[in-house]
Formats: structure tokens, C-alpha cells, sequence
């Protein structure tokens, strides 16, 4: 079985622009986790090595090729070594435009047969397809949390496609690869995330839990509740008295 193969794409200022499924199995993060973050930010921690971040910050501020192991940490707090090689990536008018990583858990695997951890191994523009549609996709992620389009219970994928100038085609695509589902358990996990928020908000005491999951914008009640069980393990009754015994 090859071993799991951790792909980080970053815009130019080294934000996360998109992940792959492994990097979810050997982090345990996801992309909503981690988008628009810093990839040092998420997994450096109190055992980082000193020296090894030193040495990636220079080669990143240099803007080339680096080869690095470093210690990092699984979202669950667990250390691992890991082993990793960033490209700058370039466009046409040799202006820096991503950085793409890819790393291996080292306590698992060793790089001497992967030849993306090989920096002789240049890593070839056909290889980045999914550069676009993970910037497509942070342009759509920014639309929910900017505007909340996902308050618009009729919000449909043509609406989405006019404003976001795509076909529905490829932006059915793209949510599917980096969303994990179609455009409805998209929309659906930005409308459970508020309606958890405004569960625990004593300005929301006087509405109904139908009433809040409508300003989210479910229409279906059933569908609400089916949903918030799906995303969070419990009902949303439930999930009120947790928290608020949390807070006592």
C-alpha cells in the first residue's frame, strides 16, 4: 500500500489555499479546519525544531525549492516527524504566485522512494491542476463568510456559478473535490455553524429552534434537525444543555 502523501497548496503570502484527503488522515485537520491559515501556525508546536523552522522560513522568503523534517502536530496534539519538500510555483511572467508542499508522517515512512520528496524532481505545471479550483473555492468559502449566502434558502448553483463568472458544471466539481459533498451539505454546514452560534446567544432566547434554523436558511424543519445530528452527533436541544453545562 504507497504511503499517505500530504499535498498543502498556499497562495504567494503562504496561506492554505487547499489540501488533499491526506493530509486529513496524517493531520487529522480538514480544509475548512485550515483554509486561510499558515501551515506553521496549524502544525508547529512546543517541540518544533528552532533550527528546522528557521531554515523553511529561509528558503521560503528566498522563494526556492526547500527540503526540510521537522517536527510537527496532529490536531488531536499528538507529535509526529514529518518529512517535507515546498515548490514556489510561478506563472508565466515569473511573478511567485502559490508554494505546494508535500510531506509524508516520517514515523510511518521514509522519502527515499517517493520522488515528490526528491527536490531533483521538478514538480511539473500539470501537476497543479487543482490550483484553480482551489482558488474557486476560496472565492466561494469567502461569499458564505463574507455576504452569508447561505441564509438564501433558494440559493441554487447557477446563482453561485453567475456570481463566482463559472459554468455550474465545474463548480459542481470543485465543491465536490474540496467541499467532500454537493453544494447542499456545502451550504448546509455554514447554516448548522450559525445556527449553533445563535443556540448558545441569549438575544435568540425568544425563537423557536424552527425559527433560528430559518434565519440560517433551512425551509425544513426535519431537515434541520436531520442535518444538526449528522454535523454535530446530537439534536440541537442537546446540544444547548451540553454547552450550557459547560458553562456552569
Amino acid at each position: 500500500m504507497p504511503p499517505s502523501i500530504a499535498v498543502i497548496v498556499t497562495d504567494a503570502d503562504r496561506r492554505i489555499l487547499w489540501v488533499n484527503e491526506d493530509f486529513s488522515e496524517i493531520t487529522g485537520y480538514t480544509l475548512m479546519d485550515v483554509v486561510g491559515k499558515k501551515p506553521g501556525k496549524v502544525l508547529q508546536g512546543p517541540d518544533s525544531e528552532k533550527g528546522a523552522i528557521r531554515r523553511i522560513r529561509k528558503g521560503l522568503d528566498a522563494q526556492i525549492p526547500l527540503k526540510e523534517e521537522i517536527t510537527n502536530y496532529r490536531k488531536n496534539g499528538e507529535a509526529y516527524c514529518c518529512r517535507l519538500v515546498i515548490h514556489p510555483i510561478f506563472n508565466e511572467d515569473n511573478v511567485l504566485t502559490n508554494f505546494i508542499a508535500f510531506e509524508v508522517d516520517g514515523d510511518e515512512t521514509d522519502d527515499s522512494d517517493l520522488p515528490l520528496l526528491q527536490l531533483k524532481n521538478k514538480y511539473q505545471s500539470s501537476s497543479l491542476k487543482g490550483k484553480e479550483a482551489a482558488r474557486l473555492f476560496s472565492a466561494l468559502q469567502q461569499l458564505m463568510e463574507e455576504e452569508r449566502l447561505y441564509r438564501d434558502p433558494k440559493l441554487n448553483l447557477r446563482q453561485l456559478s453567475d456570481r463566482l463568472k463559472t459554468n455550474t458544471k465545474y463548480l459542481s466539481q470543485v465543491v465536490n473535490l474540496h467541499g467532500g459533498g454537493n453544494l447542499q451539505s456545502f451550504l448546509n454546514s455554514y447554516r448548522i455553524e450559525e445556527a449553533k452560534q445563535k443556540l448558545i446567544q441569549r438575544q435568540f432566547g425568544n425563537l423557536t429552534l424552527y425559527g433560528i434554523a430559518m434565519q440560517c436558511g433551512f425551509k425544513n424543519k426535519s431537515t434541520f434537525y436531520k442535518v444538526f445530528k449528522q454535523l454535530t452527533g446530537k439534536t440541537p436541544l442537546e446540544f444547548v444543555r451540553h454547552r450550557r453545562e459547560q458553562e456552569r
